[in-house]
């Protein structure tokens, strides 16, 4: 019977567009450990033994909280199932602090590219536009390596291979469109049976390793590497970084605000809206930005 639910719930969940391979993995294993000590419903005491077989404290409450996951969806059928509480190991994630680059330090990052070797061929190239491209859309990087040319449209990029599969339509700036067909033109002087953007030397896809260790001996050439205990630049900050500037130029008054954020989020393609107000924590001016715009409102300034 618990497997049953099981397979129920991850059918749903799947159908909605989540791959749950690692979170169905351990509830399998949660059902086995149950029904071998006679369960056919969830118990909290049963829950709370099974994770607490994690060897780390992080691991028992990800593995606790995919059973509560699993036991909200259970009991809307079948009340006898407990719902285990939350916070029982005290794991709290905490997402370590971004580091954003400075339009300067974005485009000494597009020179460098820029002088790559070898000489003549389409590397300089797909470099300086593929770091552009992360940096004025915020894709990840596997999105935009995952770029082929029919995803290129009058609209914007279609946007397939995403990390929560759902497609989605990223509108480019007019200056962003330009600087892509002038690498476009070059690249298809390339030929070659891969039909994707950003292509390595040998002519076919380039792997994430190869651009993160380009990026990598660019960033130390550059000297952008921080003081010890200081974020350190990675290909996703260039994602965090268009974030941040999007939000500093976000407009003032509470729903527009809201509007944006929710557009941003969108644009992104984030699965919840809270994962990009995490950005408002990133920069010293959106921090002064909220302090401002609260004081603002307690004074009644703005609604």
């Amino acid at each position: 019977m618990l497997k049953q639910t099981l397979d129920n719930y991850l059918a749903v969940r799947h159908a909605a567009g989540f791959e749950l391979r690692v979170p169905g993995i351990l509830l399998r294993s949660f059902v086995r450990f149950a029904q071998d000590r006679g369960h056919s419903h969830v118990t909290t005491q049963t829950a709370i033994e099974w994770a607490a077989m994690a060897p780390s404290k992080a691991q028992r409450h990800y593995r606790l909280k995919a059973v509560i996951r699993f036991t909200r969806y259970a009991q809307a059928d079948d009340a006898r199932h407990e719902v285990p509480p939350d916070g029982i190991f005290g794991h709290h994630r905490q997402r370590p602090a971004p580091f954003i680059f400075t339009r300067a330090d974005i485009s000494r990052l597009l020179e460098a590219a820029s002088r790559l070797g070898p000489a003549g061929s389409l590397r300089p190239h797909m470099y300086r536009t593929l770091f552009a491209l992360l940096a004025c859309t915020g894709l990840r990087i596997s999105e935009a390596l995952a770029l082929r040319f029919d995803d290129i449209t009058p609209d914007g990029l279609l946007i397939r291979k995403t990390k929560f599969h759902k497609a989605r339509l990223v509108p480019l700036h007019e200056t962003a469109a330009a600087g892509l067909e002038d690498y476009l033109i070059r690249r298809r002087r390339v030929g070659g049976a891969d039909n994707h953007v950003f292509i390595s030397l040998r002519g076919q896809v380039v792997r994430y390793y190869t651009v993160y260790e380009t990026f990598r001996s660019l960033v130390q050439a550059l000297g952008l590497e921080p003081e010890t205990g200081r974020p350190r630049p990675n290909l996703h900050s260039l994602r965090h970084t268009f974030a941040v500037r999007v939000l500093e130029a976000c407009p003032q008054g509470r729903d527009r605000i809201n509007r944006n954020m929710l557009a941003l989020s969108t644009y992104l393609g984030h699965a919840r809206v809270t994962d990009t107000y995490w950005y408002l924590e990133a920069t010293s001016q959106l921090m002064a930005d909220i302090a401002d715009a609260y004081e603002r409102f307690t004074k009644g300034d703005i609604s």
